[in-house]
């Protein structure tokens, strides 16, 4: 199960060729300008080897999660993108990134179906991408090796679903020759974070365990998971017992029995659902009401697809897209745990 997971699997169950300068008349935006002239060539190291990008990309191909966002981010459009289906409009396109491209006078790219089992290399290929962005997804060595039969492809950097928001972004930023506007995004995002963080001092030092009850399986999200890390940056701290409980081999999450949540100890909760309704369902178990949060009622319940697909992980579109209804969500419990 990749680190993704469970919003991977539940996505699996619900489961016009644009220019790089953004509009269908082809007039050029001045956000997606070029990137320096020494910026190339410039080689990538990742999971399958090294991907030399000789000259700046023109028609960027981004698949899995986050790479797209990142892309729009930094002023580049994508000519194709991986529909998403969980959090995703009719189209397949989330709503931070459709109001990205909508501010930046963009058509919407080509939307390249999404698979668990493989890329859809045919959809890929009539883009005639010449870069392909993966750098969060989960491609195995032998569909990279395809993919690159189409374009020069950039993988992730160890493992599959694996690739910290961050990485995501400076990585993009390396393979499109924007390095100082990936930084720019990064400390944009960040300057968001400080502000909330001193907004709500209610949140310094309390402790938190991130959770998932889902489809009979209970879920704990590890520190090393993305969207448990980005609530260090609001003053919250790791809850102890995430690591006297933590099993198995993922580095991102592990599973609990319901006889053990009692054990899972911490100032604040944060249970995702997909509905307030399943969110109400859960606090109403049994299991739930052991939690020590539960009972102080010190829960930020995270519910509805959108909010949860924006924190699942975050992207550099989606972190701040979602952050007010969360870190009131996570203030409000911070306060009801004194």
């Amino acid at each position: 199960m990749s680190s993704r997971s469970p919003l991977a699997a539940v996505a699996a169950a619900s489961a016009l060729l644009l220019a790089l300068s953004g509009c269908a008349s082809g007039e050029t935006d001045d956000t997606n300008a070029p990137a320096s002239g020494d910026a190339f060539p410039v080689t990538i190291e990742h999971a399958f080897g090294e991907t030399e990008i000789s000259a700046e990309p023109q028609r960027v191909v981004a698949i899995g999660w986050g790479s797209a966002d990142a892309a729009i981010a930094m002023g580049v459009i994508p000519v194709g993108m991986e529909a998403q289906a969980y959090g995703g409009n009719e189209d397949g396109v989330h709503p931070w990134t459709a109001e990205a491209l909508e501010d930046a006078g963009a058509e919407l790219p080509i939307l390249i179906p999404s698979s668990n089992e493989a890329p859809a290399y045919e959809d890929i290929a009539e883009a005639a991408p010449d870069l392909i962005l993966a750098v969060y997804s989960g491609i195995t060595e032998e569909q990279y090796e395809l993919l690159s039969e189409i374009a020069p492809t950039v993988a992730y950097p160890d493992a599959p679903w694996t690739t910290p928001w961050r990485d995501v972004v400076s990585i993009v930023g390396e393979a499109l020759g924007k390095t100082d506007e990936a930084q720019a995004v990064l400390d944009g995002v960040d300057e968001v974070l400080a502000q909330k963080a001193a907004e709500n001092p209610e949140l310094d030092g309390k402790s938190v365990a991130v959770v998932w009850d889902v489809s009979g399986t209970f879920y704990v999200y590890k520190p090393a998971d993305s969207r448990v890390s980005f609530l260090f940056d609001l003053g919250l701290v790791n809850a102890p017992s995430v690591d006297e409980l933590a099993n198995g081999d993922s580095p991102f999450y592990f599973t609990l029995s319901y006889e053990e949540l009692d054990k899972l100890d911490s100032d604040v909760l944060v249970a995702f659902s997909n509905t307030p309704e399943e969110a109400e369902a859960f606090l109403a178990q049994s299991y739930a009401q052991a939690i020590p949060a539960v009972k102080s009622g010190a829960v930020a319940s995270v519910s509805g697809v959108q909010l949860v697909a924006a924190v699942s992980p975050p992207t550099a579109l989606s972190l701040t897209w979602g952050i007010d209804e969360y870190v009131t969500a996570l203030a409000e419990a911070a306060a009801s745990a004194g």
